[in-house]
């Protein structure tokens, strides 16, 4: 898991799959920049340079990734 300290918009928010438990925490709290594969339940990055507006909810993902599959740099 990687949170800069600083506000960003321009940032690039990534996701390893293969780590991905398929809990859903990142779409929970980021549905715009985060869903899950239908077949198998894992993560899908929609947004990967999500806005300055949504920068609290994908810190929020990636703060509650349980397996620390999301990463934002």
């Amino acid at each position: 898991m990687t949170l800069p300290g600083q506000a960003f918009g321009a940032g690039r928010v990534s996701a390893e799959r293969d780590r991905c438990v398929g809990a859903g925490q990142c779409v929970l709290a980021a549905p715009a920049v985060f869903d899950q594969d239908e077949d198998d339940g894992l993560v899908r990055v929609l947004a990967e340079r999500p806005s300055a507006a949504q920068s609290d909810a994908v810190r929020e993902a990636v703060r509650a990734c349980p397996s620390g599959a999301l990463t934002l740099r």
